[in-house]
């Protein structure tokens, strides 16, 4: 094995810092459990240039991205695991992945990237380590590397994953494996109707920047990723950041100016924005949340942005327990993003492929299934539910769909034309990488205006297993 490199430019201490930290993520998410939402949104903060904020994200999430495959090539490298027992230990080995992130799905200069890993590991006090890791970095750099026989280790999915994405769309199987791993766009959504999607296009234009127009009505994609909050606009509240399905849930149930709509799982509050832009100033949204935080940052979100004059409220509640929080009115509309195994936007969370669990979709389902049994009833004859999920698996989204138009006769389904996606039968699926966007299931059902209103304390009387699995939305 070859001498340890000397520290160099590339190996500043910044650098050298930086790997330090994407090592540690990486076992808060691996290890620990964590999302990575999570822990970004805790460490990101605290770097001032804004260049090794975007540096540490990408390593990071290019090493959750490929972990699998990274994993089966340093069991070919490495004559026996290195030790896990401490902290210590697991910030070293997860080092490896970081190194192979770098020269692999980043491409960045070999020199650079070996010998800043290579100091972070004497960095945490692992100096007998270096030569190791310099000669199993070089010998990236240098020879082919072992290539895994199995789909699913190849793609960095879990087997289970690989197996339902085959049966329920064997003829997409590879698109969706390398969808998942390539790079989400960065879509924002203009604060319509106070500021045009043209406008904002073009105030961004004159400084440089470029964008284009998605589907949905006031969508945008920056060409060039960049900070949101470094845009024209941003201070003024023009714009927010939302992917392009996302905002495209809330053009397919069209809620109309002067209804009362009813925001059943809202945070982060995207839909909610779109909703009360929608119904405008004679119009009415209850957005709801189970949890605390995420509704006090969607309350901030609506103060901030301010789409429209609506009378708006923000509750606390279990959007599956009427009874709680529902004072007999009826809704014009619904919108249900449902909590879901969130498999249609792994390219944005590559978390989801190690914290998912098989077991975990059916439960989701039975979650699914009583909030639609809970809150259907709510509507007025005439109203509608959109049905979403960001998933691309059928048991949450047509055949649940399917199940429920079988139990429910006041229900009918309604058509959604080719902007949202492949006809099912019961509902439209968009896949990741489509138009930019990410995966997406959406199902629009109206209550039939013969169907009588029942009480609110009939509704939700049934409904189960009221807290998901983490790291669904």
């Amino acid at each position: 094995m070859s001498a340890s490199p000397t520290a160099t430019p590339a190996a500043s201490a910044t650098g050298v810092a930086l790997r330090v930290e994407a090592a540690r993520l990486l076992v808060a998410v691996l290890d620990e459990g964590r999302s990575l939402k999570a822990v970004l949104a805790e460490r990101l903060p605290g770097l001032a240039d804004p260049r090794d904020r975007g540096l540490l994200e990408a390593i990071v999430f290019a090493a959750l991205r490929h972990e699998r495959r990274y994993a089966f090539v340093l069991a070919h490298w490495l004559s026996k695991p290195l030790p896990m027992a401490s902290a210590k230990d697991r910030n070293v080995a997860r080092l490896l992945l970081v190194g192979l992130a770098q020269l692999d799905a980043l491409g960045l200069p070999p020199h650079a990237a070996v010998a800043a890993t290579v100091e972070a590991v004497k960095q945490l006090g692992r100096e007998g380590l270096a030569g190791l890791f310099n000669a199993v970095l070089r010998k990236a750099t240098r020879e082919a590397w072992p290539a895994p026989a199995a789909l699913a280790v190849s793609s960095s999915h879990p087997d289970w994953m690989l197996r339902r994405f085959a049966i329920d769309w064997p003829d997409r199987v590879e698109v969706l494996l390398a969808a998942n791993n390539s790079e989400a766009p960065l879509w924002l959504r203009a604060n319509a109707p106070r500021f045009s999607r043209a406008a904002l296009a073009e105030r961004w234009r004159a400084a440089g920047i470029a964008s284009e127009p998605g589907l949905a009505a006031d969508s945008l994609r920056l060409v060039e990723r960049a900070n949101p909050a470094t845009l024209p606009g941003f201070a003024e509240g023009a714009f927010h950041v939302q992917d392009l399905a996302a905002q495209l849930a809330v053009e397919a149930l069209d809620p109309r100016p002067g209804l009362r709509v009813l925001d059943a799982c809202a945070a982060p509050g995207g839909k909610t924005l779109g909703l009360l832009a929608a119904v405008g100033a004679t119009g009415e949204v209850l957005a709801l949340d189970v949890d605390a935080r995420r509704l006090e940052r969607l309350r901030g979100l609506v103060v901030s942005l301010k789409p429209s004059e609506a009378r708006f409220e923000a509750r606390l509640a279990d959007a599956g327990q009427p009874a709680g929080w529902h004072d007999g009115r009826g809704f014009d509309a619904i919108l249900l993003d449902a909590p879901c195994s969130a498999t249609g936007i792994i390219r944005r969370q590559p978390d989801i492929k190690v914290h998912r669990r098989e077991d975990d979709v059916a439960a989701l389902a039975a979650l699914q299934a009583g909030l639609l049994d809970a809150l259907f009833p709510l509507l007025r004859p005439g109203g509608r539910l959109l049905y979403a999920t960001c998933s691309l698996l059928r048991t949450e989204n047509d055949a649940q769909i399917a199940a429920f138009l079988g139990r429910t006769p006041a229900a009918r389904g309604l058509p959604l034309d080719a902007r949202f996606g492949f006809d099912t039968g019961h509902g439209s699926q968009r896949f990741p990488g489509e138009d930019g966007g990410d995966g997406f299931f959406y199902a629009l059902l109206e209550r039939r205006a013969e169907a009588p209103q029942v009480s609110p304390g009939a509704a939700g009387s049934s409904s189960t297993a009221r807290k998901p699995p983490p790291a669904m939305r």
